[in-house]
Formats: structure tokens, sequence, C-alpha cells
């Protein structure tokens, strides 16, 4: 059976320089069996409900500004799945969480970025879920929760987002050595928890964790964790850690 993902996808940049995360991405696609399909919870489709893409062929959008043209050069073709789409609206129906297929909506940085360094030849169909983020980590959990039977079905999940996230904070000029202690301090605050399996304490991170606010001002890069979580279950693996930029975490994580 695949196990749900969490993956810390950085900047678009990742794309061009992956960095550490590059042999750790590569090692996951040769070790997991290889999916029928592929289904990202991306931090960057916040919606008010549950949305699930539908195109047979979904474009790549690079939905940023400022980077070099090399980045806006690049493609990842994978097509889609209306299949698995309708799949995912059968089960989230389920559990009561209603759901609606979206025709038009391309892949965004958060499912492509990643997924061009795992599956370089986008040969598995992908197809995004979003992410009702204003209804907090509880929810996210039980959406993953509820889509967990499609692991069994060859499907992999991923949640992508990232450990830390408070861009404001950056360090653009530091090297992979810089550390920032309260960034470190979250994501180690984060992983015992996990490894823990305490939930209560997962889900009021914003109260108990060290410096919560700081690394994620808003959490809706922190929110696909939970979905991966709820989707694999509590056994947890830490794939990769580390930062860039000084208080940007990449960590990846695997549930199962």
């Amino acid at each position: 059976m695949l196990p749900a993902l969490f993956i810390s996808h950085g900047s678009p940049m990742l794309a061009l320089d992956p960095g550490a995360s590059d042999a750790p991405l590569k090692r996951l696609a040769r070790e997991l069996p290889r999916p029928k399909a592929i289904l990202v919870v991306s931090a960057h489709w916040e919606t008010p409900d549950l949305r699930v893409t539908a195109s047979p062929k979904p474009d790549t959008w690079h939905d940023f500004y400022g980077f070099p043209p090399e980045l806006y050069a690049v493609q990842y073709p994978a097509t889609g799945s209306p299949e698995l789409a309708r799949r995912v609206v059968e089960l989230l129906a389920e559990d009561g969480l209603p759901a609606t297929l979206d025709p038009d909506r391309p892949l965004d940085h958060g499912a492509w970025v990643p997924l061009s360094l795992m599956y370089p030849d986008a040969d598995i169909p992908v197809v995004q879920l979003s992410l009702p983020s204003r209804l907090g980590a509880p929810m996210q959990h039980r959406i993953g929760a509820a889509l967990r039977a499609l692991r069994e079905e060859g499907i992999l999940l991923i949640g992508s987002g990232s450990i830390t996230h408070n861009l404001g904070e950056l360090d653009w000029h530091a090297g992979p050595e810089v550390i920032t202690p309260w960034a470190k301090a979250f994501r180690d605050w984060m992983v015992q928890h996990l490894e823990a399996n305490d939930e209560a304490a997962l889900f009021d991170y914003r109260q108990q964790a060290p410096h919560a606010v700081r690394n994620h001002p808003r959490d809706e890069h922190l929110l696909p964790l939970y979905f991966a979580r709820g989707a694999g279950g509590s056994a947890m693996t830490v794939e990769h850690a580390g930062f860039t930029l000084g208080a940007l975490g990449m960590d990846i994580y695997r549930f199962s």
C-alpha cells in the first residue's frame, strides 16, 4: 500500500535548483510502488469549500512572479484523471463532505514543482484537491482520513506545503548551514508531537508550539501536513529534514 506524504516544497526554484531535497524525493519515487495516479493538496489552492480538478489535461500554472525566465519555461504535462476526481468526490460525500469538480483549474506549483523531481517524465496522472484553509487542522485531518482508501487503490496522496513558512523573515543570502533558532524550535516541536501521536497538541499547535505564529503567520502551508497525517495514519517517518534561507523548513514526512 502506498503511504501518504507531506512535502515541504520551498521556493518554486526547487524545480531548477532542488538542493538537498533532490535526493530524498528521487529516492521516494524509486522506493515506493509506482502510483496509478497522484492526488495533491497544495497550500496554493485555498477555497471556502472542497473542489477537485477534473481536467483531462491540466495546464502547468506558473503562479508566482519575479523569478528567472527559465523557470517560466518549465512545463509539467501530466494528464489529469476525471475518473479519480469523481472517486474523490464520492469518498468525500460518504463522509458528509460535499465537493465539486473543477474542469478548468491548472496544476499550481505546489503540485508540479515537487512532482517534477519525483516523476520528471510527467507520466502519472495528477489530480488536485483544494484546501479549505479556514476550516482548520481538524478538518484537514478528517478530509485525509475520508480518502485513506485511495492508498489501497494505488493512489499516492500528497500534502504539499512547508513545515515553516514566514517569507517576511527569510534570509535570501543565507547558506544551507544557517538555521534560525525560532524556526528550528517550532519544527522540532512538531516532529516530537507527530512521533508521539499527540493529536490534541497538534490540533492546538498555534497555542502550544513555540513561535507558532512567527513560523506560520497564516497556516495554509502547514495544513497539508494534517491532510497527509489523516490520509496515512499516525505512524510517521522523517524522510528529510533541513532548512533553506535560514528559516524555510524543507522537511518531508511519510505517514503509513
